[in-house]
């Protein structure tokens, strides 16, 4: 390089290696994003939520979705007339790939401060699950690029950007690290209680139990009794508006799509006790199914 000259600086490349599952193209089509209400945006994909808060001092978004997805989330942002570098936080519900795999090429697209749970930084940090994760498969092990830095939020813990405040709820079962998050938007004098919530679905990968009752190399403790309790959180907490991570569960697309100027079913003020409600049925089914198990050994 001749003397004098500047080295021109390699862009940080937008996504990172994609993640091959069965249901990961139907997860990552596009959609058109839109709004939720007042200062909250729809900007995921068809089967992975993702958030945007706005502000004037910068703004917050919630997860990711896959390394895939990373792209399709940056255009959807700048579609709305936002800028993926005012993006300040990146929240994440759980560190499974197919709601945190974008994360790190969204960090590096924005600067943005990430933040987790203790339990999810640590798989953030990672790029995979822990070994105390339902989902957990030491065969084939399924990496993402790693978030370097993470910092950690408690329950009832904040995070906030000039105005913006969203508070952090412990829901932990499906993942050992899962986060609900809440937050308030307002549009003119209408104030809504917004619910980004995590999910509570009782999958669990080979021989894992919530109840504890494996035996080997399936013996796990049992996190039954705090995965009910992370259920019941998420049905008493103050709700207008649900956005599970994957949206489908409670239809957010196609409520976005009906409404109208006298209607708008993404409003509705049981809809949290409702998601919980469907999680508490697997969820007694799977436990009913585990002590039945151990029962006839």
């Amino acid at each position: 390089m001749a003397a004098g000259t500047v080295q021109a600086k390699t862009p940080a490349p937008v996504q990172d290696k994609p993640v091959n599952c069965d249901n990961c193209k139907e997860w990552n089509a596009p959609v058109k994003p839109f709004n939720i209400h007042g200062n909250s945006w729809y900007v995921g994909t068809a089967g992975l939520s993702a958030v945007l808060v706005t502000g004037p001092q910068g703004h917050i978004l919630l997860d990711g979705a896959l390394p895939q997805s990373a792209p399709l989330i940056i255009d959807n942002i700048k579609a709305l007339g936002f800028r993926i570098e005012d993006v300040k936080v990146i929240l994440n519900s759980h560190a499974h790939w197919d709601h945190a795999g974008g994360i790190a090429a969204l960090q590096r697209a924005s600067g943005a401060t990430v933040v987790a749970s203790a339990s999810g930084a640590l798989g953030l940090q990672s790029g995979t699950n822990g070994n105390d994760d339902p989902q957990y498969q030491a065969d084939p092990v399924v990496h993402v690029a790693k978030v370097a830095k993470v910092k950690v939020v408690g329950e009832g813990e904040t995070v906030k950007v000039g105005p913006l405040v969203l508070t952090a709820h412990m829901t932990p079962g499906h993942t050992p690290g899962g986060t609900t998050w809440t937050w308030t938007s307002c549009e003119d004098a209408r104030c809504l209680n917004v619910v980004y919530a995590d999910s509570l679905n009782p999958y669990a990968s080979g021989d894992f139990t919530y109840t504890g009752q494996g035996a080997g190399k399936g013996k796990t403790p049992d996190i039954s009794a705090s995965f009910e309790a992370s259920i019941a959180k998420v049905a008493a907490l103050p709700c207008d508006i649900i956005i599970p991570v994957h949206p489908g569960t409670t239809d957010v697309l196609g409520k976005a799509a009906r409404r109208s100027a006298t209607s708008n079913p993404l409003i509705d003020a049981n809809a949290c006790r409702a998601y919980a409600a469907e999680a508490g049925g697997l969820l007694a089914k799977r436990l009913a199914k585990e002590r039945g198990a151990a029962h006839a050994r």
